[in-house]
């Protein structure tokens, strides 16, 4: 046994050569992310000529990831930040004059658009929200999106933290509690008061209840409820009496976090719902969706991902997440049962070359299974593998199948990887989440000790050759492996990471520290009440650096806004004080977490040339594995 062709870096992480597709409201062309000057941008192309595709925005700066038809043919809109700072503005895109530039609808140096809903009862208009007024709060507007003219709809009384408009115009907020529970309220514009529809439990929802969708009639509102179980259901809230009521449930999976509910395009009615176990399982809730369901799943093995249709709910454009051939895109018309693939985004990788992901269940030392995936080298027999434990951010998300490109990258040099749904994770249940209270730097930590104990025993990994690696909250797993359990590790990676939790909390951004109130203070403290702060730097790795002897690579965003460059500065300095080398890669141009193509090049080159160097693993052709050369590679001087 061998293993495959090498798979370059390059391969892996430049950009689709297509990805992202989305049907027009007439059903006549599609729009999809393409490079122009090496950048993601905006690019539409008629479904039924064979005319030749046209990019249609011009951001040669920084890729676009989130764009959006409109129900009038000549606008497109489409979201973009500044270097990573998060202050996202909105943009307008004029499809019948393509030589005209795009134009900044939010135009607030130093706001954020939240928020944007193109409302199916109002034409022409999109809802936004944004804190152009003052910075820590989200006001309601609407655009006429021809025009470009806001009008405040709402000014946040406060504590509000989204809006949602009915069809025929009625305004809804949901916001925080004083005793933090979560409370979905109508906003009374007569009184400028908000009254109250229903309230949930904060304890239960530590990012917030999930999703709040208004009815097409405006009678309801669709939520993601655990109210009296334990699993995340579909409910609708009546929002005259607040009286909720089940409409659809999975007996073990949660409602999907991510895009829980599939909507008629036209009717904005409720068609499917998406739960995620293993894998996902999407039910319909429309004869008309199960027809169309049935053969869409025909097209591939993998899960449903980007799902879109026309106004008459016939034509669609599906792409599918799968482990070893991502976000290959299909067309499908219903009308004729005609179906084509329309493009595979990255179509130089080779499937087969690829290592499938298998779900796999480990228990922690307290009896808690742990839903988790490993990922094996193709060609090689999986006993005594270096092994790379990949840990997700959050901590209040989790992995998830499908294609991973840092896990394909180390398989393909030779290391086995497992990704970790540690207690705290979210689709398991809020007692699952609920474990996690007070647990940072402790249980949640063994949870991930006990997965390598587990590869271990199980003989796929070596002990002496495991390396930890996160980015966000997984950076600050990865700094807690090398200062709390020093000895498991031969090498680990920060990415984006916090070291000082204290400090984390008081530099997140003004407009989120209202709102954290379900997760970061009661998940790990109050940094202003000085008994909860010394708990905090207790479970903090920037106290703890005199036990790091692990060697270590530091990875950071100068444009971070949520785990600021001072968590990353700090822990590299105090290093460097004690003569301990670290390896630091520093990008001015970034935020939390790399988008620019050359930077996430650099950075997973730096990557495998540390692990390489302090793992082992597959030889990377033309590198000469020296201590020297890695650190000259990949090391960079704190800013």
């Amino acid at each position: 046994m061998a293993l495959p062709e090498f798979v370059s870096v390059e391969d892996l992480f430049s950009p689709p050569v297509r990805a992202a597709a989305s049907i027009s409201p007439d059903g006549k062309r599609i729009a999809y992310l393409a490079p122009w000057q090496n950048r993601l941008n905006v690019w539409v192309q008629d479904l039924d000529s064979a005319e030749e595709p046209r990019c249609v925005t011009a951001d040669g700066n920084r890729s676009i990831y989130d764009f959006h038809w409109t129900d009038d043919p000549r606008w497109l809109l489409y979201a973009q930040d500044d270097n990573g700072d998060e202050n996202w503005h909105l943009y307008r895109v004029d499809l019948w004059h393509p030589d005209a530039a795009a134009v900044d609808l939010t135009p607030f140096p130093g706001a954020m658009m939240l928020s944007l809903d193109l409302p199916r009862g109002r034409p022409g208009t999109a809802i936004v929200t944004l804190n152009s007024r003052k910075v820590e709060e989200f006001d309601l507007y609407e655009l006429d999106i021809a025009t470009g003219e806001l009008t405040m709809l709402v000014p946040n009384p406060g504590r509000v933290g989204g809006w949602k408009v009915s069809h025929n115009g009625d305004l809804f907020a949901w916001s925080m509690t004083d005793d933090g529970d979560i409370e979905l309220a109508q906003w009374d514009s007569a009184t400028g008061t908000l009254r109250r529809v229903a309230v949930w439990d904060g304890a239960d929802y530590p990012m917030g209840v999930s999703p709040i969708q208004i009815t097409p009639d405006g009678t309801g509102a669709w939520v993601g409820s655990n109210r009296d179980t334990d699993r995340t259901r579909l409910a609708r809230i009546d929002l005259t009496t607040g009286q909720e009521t089940e409409v659809d449930s999975h007996p073990s999976f949660d409602l999907d976090s991510s895009s829980p509910l599939i909507l008629g395009r036209r009717t904005g009615k409720l068609i499917g719902a998406r739960y995620l176990g293993e894998r996902q399982v999407i039910h319909p809730l429309d004869p008309h969706f199960a027809t169309v369901l049935a053969n869409l799943t025909k097209l591939s093995d993998g899960d449903i991902g980007a799902l879109s249709s026309d106004d008459s709910g016939q034509r669609w454009i599906v792409g599918f997440e799968h482990d070893r051939d991502p976000g290959v895109t299909y067309y499908y018309d219903h009308a004729t049962g005609e179906s084509r693939l329309l493009f595979r985004p990255y179509p130089h990788l080779n499937p087969e070359s690829l290592a499938p992901m298998t779900p796999v269940t480990i228990p922690a030392r307290d009896g808690l299974s742990l839903p988790s995936y490993l990922t094996l080298p193709v060609g090689v027999q999986p006993k005594g593998l270096p092994l790379v434990l990949v840990v997700h951010g959050g901590p209040w998300t989790r992995d998830r199948w499908g294609f991973d490109g840092a896990a394909q990258l180390l398989a393909n040099r030779g290391y086995a990887v497992l990704q970790m749904n540690f207690r705290g994770s979210t689709g398991y249940g809020k007692a699952f989440v609920k474990a996690a209270i007070g647990e940072f730097a402790a249980k949640m930590h063994d949870d991930l000790i006990d997965g390598v104990a587990w590869a271990v025993e199980r003989g796929y990994a070596d002990p002496d050759r495991v390396a930890i690696f996160g980015g966000s909250y997984g950076g600050y797993a990865s700094l807690v492996g090398v200062t709390f359990t020093p000895d498991v590790f031969a090498a680990a990676i920060d990415y984006c990471g916090i070291s000082n939790l204290a400090n984390f909390m008081r530099t997140m951004p003004v407009f989120s520290r209202p709102f954290m109130t379900n997760n970061w203070y009661l998940f790990v403290g109050d940094p202003d009440d000085p008994q909860q702060e010394a708990d905090m730097l207790a479970r903090s790795p920037i106290t703890r650096v005199d036990q790091i002897r692990t060697p270590l690579l530091v990875i950071q965003g100068a444009n971070d806004v949520r785990v600021v460059q001072a968590e990353s500065d700090n822990l590299v300095e105090a290093l460097r004080a004690r003569g301990v080398e670290v390896e630091y890669l520093i990008r001015d141009d970034e935020g939390h977490g790399f988008v620019n193509p050359e930077n996430v090049i650099d950075l997973f080159h730096a990557v495998e040339r540390f692990l390489a160097q302090h793992l082992g693993g597959r030889e990377i052709p033309g590198h000469r594995r020296t201590a020297a050369n890695d650190v000259a590679c990949a090391a960079e001087p704190a800013t």
